[in-house]
């Protein structure tokens, strides 16, 4: 009787040690790590050899409450979502419901005879659509939380055209999945959240997430967006429907291990074996890094999303060759330069998995981008005061012909043409619309638009001193 219990005890602290270790290399980069961020709470589990090796959090729910992030608390998990939105797609497709290579307008009818129509299932799961990551980020304002509210978005979605031929070239984009969201409702003949609910949540176990459904949870952690120097919760925990497809699963740590175990497990289970391993690998010669709703990077081996949402960034990695992988989730945004998740949640991530950390420290050329940009306005405003105060010396530029008329109108070209680059070329260049920066990030959007706003009130206000009242001689 006492050898059994003495060889269970072994046994027991022998699986005990590695998720110690763990635990402790993990706490070294929260304690290195954490405060730099600025998040409030950050919670991670760890898959070692198929089975969950170690998960803890850190920090709290909410800024000024007490509630504490643990393993089971629900994050908005931003983009992960994607690979739960191909999962389901690839339910269809072993079902013989959906084939990958035949066009979308073959299920959704508002898509025959667009241009948009021909693009393939195989294309919209890999980013290879030819929409482009600028139309994936547009933002949707007539937000109303109905039922109906993703059928509504990709009925407009049908008539945008491509910004490339479908096949062409690989760039991320929302859109895809939006589509492919709305395609999991025609063929359930169900709501995105019901599907998702009953064929990937419940048969994994994971009982402590959800899709988000336009309503508030309490349970969820708040999100946080970046506020200068520190971060400001969102007013509420409500969740967005029309989104759901492309950035909408609400998950705890612990059960998106549970998730990424079932990925790696090499079983049929939610889906086969084989249709797993054909989500973890390049979708088409146009897409030679990413599959169905993963990254792949060859050179690691490791199989990896990350996630960006208001007030959330977060990332789930695998290592399927050594049934390991780790999901990170964090309750704030990165800030310009300035209070960067990054490298809290590649940290985790490279001492889970003993992976080199890829994260490069600070950003010194943001952050320096930043500052310019805060100082900018200060700048202006300045020169407001100068431009008051020498009012005379401005109305005399008047008569000073074309030397004078020169210098009292090209600043108001020069500061015209600098709002069109900071307010509309600039997030053009990076596919994010303003409206969408400011979403995510207000104190960016707040710094730009008052850089813009007061370098042209400066030239106005010159031009306004200077044609008030006749000219005078200096």
């Amino acid at each position: 009787m006492i050898r059994p219990l003495l060889t269970t005890l072994v046994i027991g602290l022998s699986a005990a040690l590695p998720a110690s270790a763990l635990d402790d290399a993990i706490n070294e980069v929260i304690d290195r790590e954490l405060a730099a961020s600025g998040v409030p709470g950050v919670s991670y589990a760890v898959v070692v050899d198929g089975e969950l090796g170690a998960s803890g959090a850190r920090g709290v729910a909410r800024l000024g409450e007490d509630a504490p992030v643990t393993a089971d608390t629900p994050f908005l998990t931003g983009s992960i979502s994607k690979s739960f939105t191909a999962l389901a797609v690839m339910q269809f497709v072993e079902a013989g419901d959906v084939e990958l290579d035949v066009e979308i307008s073959t299920y959704l009818d508002d898509f025959s005879g667009q241009r948009a129509g021909a693009i393939t299932i195989r294309q919209l799961l890999s980013h290879t659509s030819g929409f482009s990551t600028l139309q994936g980020n547009a933002a949707h304002t007539d937000a109303h939380g109905d039922a109906d509210e993703l059928e509504r978005l990709v009925d407009e979605l049908a008539d945008e055209t491509p910004a490339y031929e479908p096949g062409t070239r690989w760039e991320y984009s929302n859109t895809n999945y939006q589509i492919l969201g709305r395609l999991v409702e025609v063929i359930s003949g169900r709501e995105f959240q019901a599907y998702v609910t009953e064929h990937i949540l419940e048969p994994i176990g994971m009982s402590s997430s959800f899709v988000a459904d336009g309503e508030t949870h309490d349970a969820m952690a708040t999100g946080h967006r970046s506020w200068f120097a520190t971060k400001l919760p969102l007013p509420e925990t409500a969740t967005d429907r029309a989104t759901a497809p492309q950035g909408g699963i609400v998950a705890s740590a612990n059960d998106l291990a549970r998730y990424l175990q079932v990925m790696i497990n090499g079983q049929d289970d939610v889906l086969s074996a084989e249709g797993k391993a054909q989500m973890m690998q390049p979708a088409s010669a146009a897409s030679p890094f990413y599959g169905f709703g993963w990254f792949l990077d060859s050179s690691d081996g490791t199989v990896s999303h990350s996630g960006a949402s208001p007030g959330f960034e977060t990332l789930a990695t695998m290592i399927p060759a050594e049934n390991r992988a780790v999901v990170v989730l964090t309750n704030g945004g990165s800030g310009l330069g300035f209070g960067d998740t990054l490298p809290l949640r590649s940290g985790i991530t490279a001492a889970a998995l003993g992976l080199e950390d890829a994260s490069a420290g600070p950003d010194w050329g943001a952050r320096a981008l930043f500052i310019g940009m805060t100082l900018l306005p200060m700048f202006y405003l300045a020169s407001i005061g100068w431009a008051w105060r020498h009012r005379a010396a401005i109305r005399a530029k008047r008569a000073a012909g074309f030397a004078g008329l020169f210098s009292l109108w090209f600043p108001l070209l020069t500061t015209a043409v600098a709002a069109w680059v900071i307010l509309g070329l600039v997030p053009s260049l990076i596919g994010s619309p303003f409206s969408t920066i400011n979403h995510f990030q207000p104190d960016v959007g707040l710094v730009f638009i008052a850089a813009a706003a007061t370098g042209v009130a400066w030239a106005a206000l010159r031009l306004g001193i200077a044609y008030a009242r006749r000219p005078t001689r200096a």
